[in-house]
């Protein structure tokens, strides 16, 4: 039985009540449109975002409100600071702040909606060039976010360096629950042996999105080329070293194409991997805060295809 809804956003202690709180909008979209109506913003025509991590509903087709629970509150401090530090300051739209607030001890965000097509929608069925072509400008909209001063963004939480300690600690534990292969396993104390060389701890940040994927990514079509329109989704950002977000991109889109990945690269400003580069990101690739090769690497018959991690990094990132 469905609960009436009240005008109260409720105390959850734990994710599984939000994600059950989450799934019934019954239960929280008359709030939504509460704090949408406070701000004197059109609820006359809301839609219910169903995917995303917070509580999103579209209000016309001009704004977006994001309510995020206490227990994310440091996605909206990561989206809220994202915003306006790259305000201005980015070829590619992205989201600008309309309004904010709280309720209940949920902060929220009123963000502009962005024009263009899903990437997901669209990315499966282009033609190679045209994947090509938009690598590069992933590459290079990367380095764009990258050139931007962290401002606030450099006291987020976690600290790189302790955040990639936290996850060398944890990597094969992670990896072994999640079913990697034994081939690939075995090789991991190595590789994390590699890594603490490899991977700079101290040198000066930058803006990590962490994630450069399709759902995350606007397109548009002009004279039949495909050409990135708009970028959103700020919630997971930390300040940390640079080739960090290289790997969505690698893992989700680059699919190991010699063309795709030197495309990738160079709209980044790197020339073609080198040993060491490929070390470094199969590194952080199996580093990452959401690192599951299993479901994340879209070579087929990957895992057929290498012996070891040293074949699967030279695999992903040919060329």
């Amino acid at each position: 039985m469905t609960v009436a809804p009240t005008l109260t956003l409720p105390h959850l202690t734990d994710a599984a009540s939000f994600r059950a709180f989450r799934s019934d909008p019954l239960l929280w979209l008359p709030i939504a449109l509460d704090i949408a109506r406070s701000h004197g913003l059109d609820i006359s025509a809301p839609h219910v975002f169903a995917t995303g991590t917070n509580l999103v509903v579209g209000l016309s087709d001009k704004l977006i409100l994001k309510i995020f629970p206490p227990m994310l509150r440091a996605q909206f401090v990561s989206e809220r600071g994202s915003l306006t530090q790259l305000a201005g300051r980015l070829h590619l739209p992205i989201p600008e702040i309309a309004a904010e607030g709280e309720r209940d001890g949920w902060p929220y965000l009123v963000i502009t909606r962005l024009a263009g097509t899903l990437g997901s929608e669209v990315w499966p069925q282009l033609p190679e060039d045209q994947k090509e072509r938009l690598l590069r400008q992933i590459g290079e909209t990367i380095a764009a976010v990258q050139r931007a001063p962290l401002g606030p963004l450099a006291k987020i939480e976690p600290r790189w360096d302790d955040f990639m300690r936290t996850q060398m600690q944890g990597c094969r534990a992670r990896h072994a629950r999640l079913g990697l292969a034994p081939k690939f396993l075995a090789g991991l104390d190595d590789l994390l042996q590699d890594a603490a060389k490899l991977i700079p701890m101290d040198a000066p940040p930058v803006i990590l999105v962490g994630e450069y994927i399709p759902q995350n990514f606007l397109l548009a079509c002009y004279d039949d080329q495909w050409s990135l329109k708009g970028l959103f989704d700020f919630g997971d950002v930390l300040a940390g070293w640079r080739d960090y977000d290289l790997l969505g991109p690698s893992a989700f889109m680059a699919a190991g194409r010699p063309g795709r990945v030197r495309n990738l690269l160079e709209g980044f400003g790197y020339a073609q991997p080198d040993v060491a580069l490929k070390r470094r990101l199969m590194a952080l690739m199996l580093l990452h805060r959401a690192s599951d090769l299993n479901s994340h690497i879209c070579i087929e018959g990957w895992q057929d295809k290498a012996n070891d991690l040293v074949g699967l990094q030279e695999l992903i990132w040919a060329g």
